[in-house]
C-alpha cells in the first residue's frame, strides 16, 4: 500500500484578518503532520502549477481566460469569496496540481491526501463559495482521459452540497457524484448529484453515521467504482459556525474511518481533499482534519 500527502506553502494565501476563511489551517496541518512524524519526507508531494490543458477539460476556456487574466468582475470575485490577484491564481493552480498528483501517485493502490482542495463549488464556467477551480473534477477527468480508470466515485461529505461537481459531471456516466450535506444549508439552490442525501438541521453522530453507512454502501455495491475521491470537509462539526449539524470530533473520526475502510476493503485507490471547516477555534478545525491523516497512515502505510 502507499500513503502520500500533497502540500505547498502557497496553499496559505494572505487574506484580511476578518475574513471568514481559516487560511492558516493548511500550514498548521502540515506542521502537525511533521510534529507527529506521520509520514516520511519522501511521501510529501510538492505541486507546481498544473498544466492548463487538464483544466480546460473541465472548465470553459472563456472562464479560465478571465480568471488567468484577472478579469473577473468585482461581483464575480465576491461570489468566489476572494479578491483575485496573481498569488491567489498561482495558489489555485498548485492546489489543482496537488490533487492530480495525488491521483497519479495511487494509480496502483493506496491513499493520497491533498492538504487543501475539495473545491466543490467551482462550476465549469464560474467560481463560488471559496472555490475558483474544481480540483477533484479536474483530477477525475484526467484519470478518465488517460484511460487509467473507468468508474470514478466522488464522495462529498462536506456540510455543503457539491453543486459545482454535480454540474460538471451531470452528463458523465463514468463519474458518480455522491453528496451528503445539510439540506437547509448553502447553496439554497441545489444541483442534482447522482445521489444526494439531505440531512436535517442538528443531525447527531448516530443518525449521521447510520445514513452514511446505508447510503454509501449501496452506492459502492451498485456502481462498483475502480477509483474514489473523498471530499472530507469538517464543517459538519457541532462547533462549526456555518454547519448547523451536531457531529462531534469522534463522529468525524468514525465517518473518515468508514470511508477509508470502504476503499481499502475493496482495493479502490483513494484521493482525499480537505474541504471546508469554519469552527471559531482553528485548533478544532485542525484536530478534525487530522483524523483522516492519522487513519490513512494507520490503514495504508503498513
Amino acid at each position: 500500500m502507499s500513503f502520500f500527502v500533497a502540500y505547498h506553502p502557497a496553499y496559505i494565501h494572505s487574506v484580511p484578518s476578518n475574513h471568514r476563511f481559516p487560511m492558516e489551517k493548511y500550514g498548521l496541518i502540515y506542521q502537525q503532520l511533521q510534529y507527529e512524524g506521520i509520514l516520511d519526507p519522501e511521501a510529501f508531494l510538492t505541486p507546481g502549477s498544473i498544466d492548463l490543458k487538464y483544466v480546460k477539460q473541465v472548465h470553459s476556456s472563456s472562464y479560465l481566460e478571465k480568471l488567468l487574466s484577472l478579469n473577473c468582475s468585482p461581483r464575480e470575485q465576491r461570489v468566489s469569496g476572494f479578491v483575485h490577484n496573481e498569488d491567489l491564481i498561482d495558489r489555485e493552480l498548485r492546489i489543482m496540481e496537488g490533487t492530480r498528483m495525488c491521483a497519479e501517485a495511487v494509480i496502483h493502490g493506496g491513499v493520497a491526501l491533498n492538504i487543501a482542495g475539495g473545491t466543490h463549488h467551482a462550476f465549469s464556467d464560474r467560481g463560488e463559495g471559496f472555490c475558483l477551480l474544481n480540483d477533484q473534477a479536474i483530477a477525475a477527468k484526467w484519470l478518465l482521459d488517460q484511460g487509467l480508470f473507468h468508474r470514478i466515485l466522488i464522495v462529498d461529505l462536506d456540510v455543503h452540497q457539491g453543486n459545482g461537481t454535480a454540474e460538471i459531471f451531470a452528463d458523465v456516466p463514468e463519474v458518480f457524484t455522491f453528496s451528503m450535506h445539510g439540506g437547509a444549508n448553502y447553496p439554497i439552490h441545489k444541483e442534482k448529484s447522482d445521489k444526494d442525501v439531505d440531512l436535517e438541521t442538528f443531525t447527531d453522530d448516530k443518525t449521521y453515521l447510520s445514513r452514511l453507512k446505508t447510503e454509501l454502501s449501496q452506492v459502492l455495491d451498485e456502481f462498483n467504482p475502480d477509483f474514489m475521491f473523498y471530499q472530507c470537509g469538517v464543517d459538519i462539526l457541532e462547533s462549526d459556525k456555518l454547519g448547523k449539524l451536531k457531529v462531534t470530533q469522534h463522529g468525524i473520526r468514525l465517518r473518515d474511518e468508514f470511508v477509508l475502510n470502504s476503499a481499502k476493503q475493496r482495493n479502490i485507490p483513494l484521493v482525499c481533499s480537505m474541504g471546508g471547516g469554519y469552527s471559531k477555534e482553528v485548533r478544532d478545525i485542525v484536530n478534525a482534519h487530522m483524523h483522516v491523516f492519522r487513519l490513512s497512515h494507520q490503514l495504508f502505510s503498513k
